[in-house]
């Protein structure tokens, strides 16, 4: 094996022989990967456009030709666009790091088409393209892919459709990045929330149990800080990386041009900074938006929304979340994710968003809608075990740790009440401490009546913690009950949910006013605010969201906040229009 490093950082890894190209075509005669037929939305996921469907898209798209044996695509490479069939015949594989390639679809019929929903932001693909027969294509390159879903809404919704459920397919399969880990390592759960938020496909393998696992660690003989390895893949070796080192190495980074001014530059991609960037791109603006984590801030890890208009029985908040994301690079916008924003220069025109790799975006308005972080309580040892018994959400990836074993929940908010019913239906007990005497007044009514009649769930009140104990994992917890009583328990799974403080510390390049708490002061009298009452002390420098001082922390609030700041974007750049003309 090589030993020569990658641009990354990481390793190229020996792929296993015999697998260097896709399957055999006499060895899959149904030409779709296994289980792939028996879906119930398989026609939805692979349909086939008729010739007047064809027609319309021939304005997006260009006559290309290739010839058998070709490449389209690879994974983890940028794929040119959507590739409609004309004639011939495409097989997609899926492949995973180490070099295991799976059948996905064979494509056949005229007017069907390759690609799924990355196209849209124009990110690498996740599996890869074979040219198996000679084939006559429109090619829709990401531009087009945008101008079609808004020019042929029918169509584009018929398409925009497939793409997304061809994401979740691969992801459910199981391919792209190989992450080896101890199960239950914190630094692993964290990779693969990162990816679970972000949309990316991966394979967990056990470092100690699984036996193709033990054959690679053979190879790249890690030392016991390297863990986990993630395996790109293009096969590089990441040892022990972080969520921008893994995005970095598999093209998740999107490049600004560093000469363009953009309408708005969005600071979060919360409820808030989606529908902002939805809306303004909508409208025509150039957007830019950043985050450094994934879509959908605090609410996209939430298990479950049933209070957000017009969604009856409820959505989770990852779901909600990336149908905005989607939504929003519909229109145009550019967003980077995770790109950290480490200071905002407002003291001249443009202004500058400095992210944390030193590279500057520039825009005419900024959006701060950046949210807030999980407070934490002062408890003693409570920083040792964050990722290993304590955690600020409540995921799938959480419920699996915890299953049929008792967990402790703190709050007594909307988020601590959505977290306490989904952990009880994995958890085999969830005891559930607030420091006042009852729910009245911090949680809605449904939520209350939902908590309260969970048959495995105690509800503790006037109770706090002391301090929390254990070597390699959490072992016990010791609070404080009514009336003072000293006690302790026994858990290994402690979940924190006593609200947050604002995400603001970046803005002090700017000077931006903020109040006691950190929160962001808007409509301050700068400028005509009282009839821009979401701009901040700073002319062109908006804050919506939780954010902002005085906001509505929900997540219906947020989604308003972030459309009504578009029109006071357009009237803050209209006067500024108007001012440079009379100049």
């Amino acid at each position: 094996m090589s030993s020569e490093s990658t641009p990354d950082g990481g390793m190229p890894v020996d792929r296993p022989a015999g697998n260097a190209g896709p399957p055999d075509a006499d060895d899959v005669e149904s030409g779709d990967g296994p289980g792939i037929r028996e879906h119930p939305r398989y026609h939805q996921i692979f349909p086939v456009l008729g010739d007047a469907e064809l027609d319309r898209i021939r304005r997006f798209g260009t006559l290309s030709r290739y010839a058998k044996g070709e490449l389209l695509y690879r994974a983890g490479s940028l794929c040119p666009g959507m590739f409609v069939l004309l004639s011939g015949k495409i097989r997609i594989v899926g492949r995973d790091g180490l070099g295991h390639e799976r059948l996905i679809h064979t494509y056949t019929l005229r007017g069907e088409f390759t690609s799924d929903v990355s196209q849209l932001s124009n990110k690498p693909a996740v599996v890869d393209a074979h040219v198996v027969e000679d084939v006559e294509v429109l090619l829709v390159r990401p531009d087009g892919l945008r101008a079609l879903m808004i020019g042929e809404a029918e169509l584009g919704e018929k398409i925009m459709r497939a793409l997304i459920l061809r994401r979740v397919w691969v992801i459910e399969s199981g391919q792209g990045v190989v992450l080896l880990g101890e199960a239950g390592n914190p630094r692993l759960l964290a990779l693969q929330g990162f990816l679970r938020r972000n949309g990316f496909p991966s394979t967990v393998l056990d470092a100690e149990q699984d036996a193709e696992a033990i054959a690679l660690l053979e190879h790249v003989t890690p030392q016991a800080d390297d863990f986990p390895l993630a395996v790109c893949p293009d096969g590089t070796v990441l040892r022990n990386p972080d969520a921008g080192q893994l995005a970095s190495c598999l093209g998740l980074i999107p490049e600004f041009d560093p000469t363009h001014i953009y309408d708005v530059a969005i600071v979060g991609a919360g409820p808030a900074g989606l529908a902002a960037a939805v809306y303004g791109a909508s409208e025509g603006l150039s957007v830019a938006v950043f985050d450094c984590r994934a879509p959908g801030g605090q609410a996209g890890t939430s298990s479950r929304i049933e209070n957000y208009l017009g969604f009856p029985t409820g959505i989770t908040g990852q779901a909600l979340a990336g149908r905005a994301f989607v939504q929003a690079q519909k229109f145009g916008a550019h967003i980077g994710i995770p790109c950290e924003v480490k200071a905002l220069y407002c003291d001249r025109q443009p202004f500058v968003v400095e992210l944390a790799n030193d590279k500057r975006v520039t825009a005419r308005t900024v959006v701060i809608a950046t949210g807030a972080e999980y407070r934490r309580p002062v408890v003693d040892g409570l920083a040792q075990f964050e990722g290993c018994g304590v955690y600020y959400w409540a995921t799938p990836l959480e419920a699996r740790l915890c299953r049929k074993e008792p967990v402790l929940l703190v709050g007594g908010g909307n988020s601590a009440g959505q977290a306490a019913v989904f952990l009880a239906s994995h958890a085999e007990h969830v005891h559930m401490f607030i420091r006042g005497a009852s729910l009245e007044h911090s949680m809605s009514r449904y939520l209350i009546e939902r908590v309260t009649s969970l048959p495995n769930l105690t509800l503790h009140t006037r109770t706090e913690l002391t301090s929390l104990e254990g070597d390699a994992r959490l072992e016990r917890v010791h609070y404080r009950g009514a009336g003072g009583m000293e006690a302790s328990v026994a858990i290994h799974h402690l979940f924190v949910f006593i609200g947050a403080e604002p995400n603001t510390g970046w803005l002090d390049t700017c000077g931006v006013s903020v109040d006691t708490k950190g929160f962001v002061i808007t409509c301050t009298g700068a400028e005509g605010s009282p009839l821009m009452p979401l701009q901040t002390s700073v002319a062109g420098i908006f804050a919506i969201g939780d954010v902002r001082s005085g906001s509505t922390k929900r997540v219906a609030s947020a989604v308003g906040e972030g459309a009504a700041v578009v029109s006071q974007i357009h009237s803050f750049l209209a006067e500024r229009q108007g001012e440079r003309a009379v100049h």
